[in-house]
């Protein structure tokens, strides 16, 4: 085993000194021993030191020598030669740099190790450290495939996160190119509609534009002719005006000539008349003069006849004063129990209940159905929109069926922009549903003061009356009826609307309510709460304005001058002129219909009076296209400028 030890420490040796020979002649020819060498525990005397490369003595604990640097000389003659060779200033090393003494040195150590009683623990103690080194060497081995096993993990790590990235970055940049090109073609598309849609406008504008000139074109054609057409109808009134007047002077000379003929007898026959006459009349006032002086004679003479006289005639006033004030006073309270309220503007009761019977029968008679034929819709001269209209008829139905079954009435509440027919529609409601109708304002009640109180009940009381039942319409309710915390409301307007809210408190069989107002918001929540049926009256569509427009065409044109029933009237009153109507054809009225937008109904009625009185201001009472269309244009901008000057005032205020 020893032996075993000994080869081993010894090839271990040679191995080292192999190696430090290699090392030394890479690293400047320096040679180095193995490592120093201490035996303390089976080594009793230290061996002899010997000197080192540099010339100093061997430690004592048997520390090996290494072996001596080479000399410069080495370096400098293998700088200076081409076949280098170790320079060898060592005389006990070879000719290789090979030292010797390192081999001895360890046989030597071998030997006394062999010689030692230790020597077995000193093995053991090499083995040991041996073994340890191994395990030394095998964990740093290891730990290096460890390291290099995570530097691996780590570079595919790495190249993984690379990979990552790049996919990342790769998706990133194909996502910004498909947005790039959808951002493209989005503009493209948007450039090609922006330049489709200039295109179009440029086109509408040419459009326009010839279609404006072939209109200016007619138009001065159209007006070319109308004047050539006047030019001639001039040129042929002068010519009879001037055959009319050489025709007079020729007569007005002939009836001269005859007059100065008969003129001296004609005179003659006059003075005597008028002397005839004054005569006669000169002695009828001497007779009545001579009687009345010998009357006045007897009475002033006669005491008794005086008295009588004065009796007589202060008797026959005081009667004719008595008479007339106590007419009056009788027919005062008559009309206070039996008249027609003073709040009440129309009626289609009379206004005492004798009176208005004929009449209202010989109209019923006269007219029948014949203003609700005129248009075909059933109600007159009302043009509304046919859903109003049809819910208008079924109020009038429901409320002839009510009166007919004594039910109680409904209140109905009318409410839209100004001249859309509200009043209208209430009045042939009343007529549709067989009912009497009267109409008040709300601006009448104010002026009333405290009065107001029982001027309401009166009307209520008065309303009452009426077998037939009766619509009673409000216009511009709100003025009475606001809300009863407004500042302005006086307490006699807080009063009677309180009164009529008394009287309106249940359902009557009566009396229906209607009220009309262009602003519903500011009616008082109990007025409100009484109204059981809401109408919206809008502003009348194009098809409700041709029909306006009909209606009063042939209202104020088409029947104007014709004359009316009644020979006493035809007598004394003067014949209007009758109004041509040349080439208005429904187009034109139904153009006039597209200009007219936001007209109302009341707005149009006055179109149509401005197109009579254009007709009766022109030279030959012909109303033609032209015509027409220049009274329209000049109304539509009117109103515009009238709703530009609305607006400006309500920003200013």
């Amino acid at each position: 085993m020893a032996k075993t030890c000994a080869m081993g420490l010894i090839s271990a040796l040679a191995a080292a000194s192999a190696s430090s020979s290699l090392l030394s002649q890479t690293n400047q020819n320096v040679a180095f021993a193995d490592g120093p060498f201490n035996f303390p525990l089976f080594s009793s005397s230290s061996p002899s030191p010997s000197p080192s490369p540099s010339g100093s003595p061997q430690s004592s604990t048997g520390q090996l020598p290494s072996q001596p640097s080479a000399s410069p000389a080495s370096t400098t003659d293998k700088e200076g030669s081409g076949n280098v060779k170790a320079r060898n200033d060592n005389p006990r090393t070879s000719s290789a740099g090979f030292d010797p003494e390192a081999l001895e040195r360890g046989a030597k150590a071998l030997r006394e190790i062999s010689s030692s009683s230790n020597a077995k623990k000193a093995f053991e103690l090499m083995k040991k450290q041996e073994e340890t080194r191994q395990a030394e060497l095998a964990e740093r081995a290891a730990e290096f495939k460890a390291m290099q096993a995570q530097a691996e993990t780590e570079r595919q790590r790495v190249i993984y996160d690379e990979q990552k990235k790049l996919t990342q970055h790769q998706a990133q940049t194909k996502s910004q190119m498909a947005r790039y090109e959808d951002e493209l073609a989005r503009k493209r598309m948007q450039a090609e509609n922006e330049y489709q849609r200039a295109r179009n406008q440029e086109l509408v504008k040419l459009q326009e534009e010839s279609a404006i000139r072939q209109e200016q074109a007619r138009r001065a054609t159209e007006e070319q002719i109308q004047a050539q057409r006047r030019q001639t109808e001039r040129e042929k009134a002068e010519i009879e005006r001037e055959t009319i007047r050489v025709k007079a002077m020729a007569e007005a000379e002939g009836r001269a000539h005859e007059a100065k003929l008969a003129e001296e007898v004609n005179r003659r026959m006059l003075v005597d008349r008028a002397n005839a006459e004054r005569e006669k009349w000169v002695a009828a006032i001497n007779t009545t003069f001579d009687h009345i002086g010998g009357g006045l004679r007897a009475i002033l003479t006669d005491q008794n006849k005086l008295v009588v006289a004065v009796g007589g005639l202060t008797a026959l006033a005081a009667g004719i004063y008595t008479t007339r004030e106590g007419a009056r006073v009788i027919w005062g309270y008559v009309d206070r129990i039996l008249g027609q309220p003073s709040l009440i503007r129309e009626s289609s009761r009379g206004k005492y209940p004798w009176s208005g019977i004929f009449s209202r029968a010989m109209s019923s008679l006269r007219n029948g159905d014949k203003t609700s034929s005129k248009n075909g819709n059933g109600f007159g001269e009302v043009i509304l929109h046919p859903s109003l209209q049809k819910r208008i008829q079924q109020l009038s139905g429901a409320t002839a069926n009510t009166k007919a079954h004594q039910a109680p009435f409904r209140n109905m509440l009318f409410y839209g922009p100004p001249g859309t027919g509200k009043t209208m529609a209430a009045r042939e409601l009343a007529r549709k549903s067989g009912l009497d109708y009267a109409l008040m304002t709300g601006g009448d009640v104010a002026p009333l003061g405290p009065q107001a109180v029982t001027k309401i009940h009166q009307l209520f009381d008065w309303a009452k009356k009426s077998r037939r039942g009766l619509l009673l319409f409000i216009d511009e309710a709100d003025a009475f009826l606001c809300e009863r915390n407004k500042t302005y409301m006086s307490e006699a307007q807080r009063s009677a609307l309180n009164a009529l809210l008394f009287r309106t408190g249940d359902q009557s069989k009566d009396i229906v309510l209607a009220l009309a107002t262009n602003r519903p918001g500011d009616l008082d929540s109990a007025v409100a709460d009484r109204i059981d049926e809401v109408l919206e009256f809008p502003l009348p569509g194009e098809d409700e304005r041709f029909k306006l427009l009909k209606l009063y065409l042939d209202k104020y044109i088409a029947q104007a001058g014709s004359r009316k029933p009644g020979l006493l009237q035809n007598l004394f009153k003067k014949q209007q002129q009758k109004i041509e109507i040349k080439g208005l054809t429904d187009d034109i009225l139904r153009e006039a219909a597209a200009k007219t937008e936001g007209f109302s109904g009341r707005e149009i009625a006055k179109l149509m009076a401005s197109v009579q009185a254009a007709v009766y201001g022109s030279e030959n009472c012909v109303l033609d296209p032209s015509l027409f269309r220049e009274v329209v244009d000049y109304k539509v901008a009117e109103h515009q400028q009238r709703r530009k000057l609305a607006g400006a005032d309500g920003d200013g205020a």
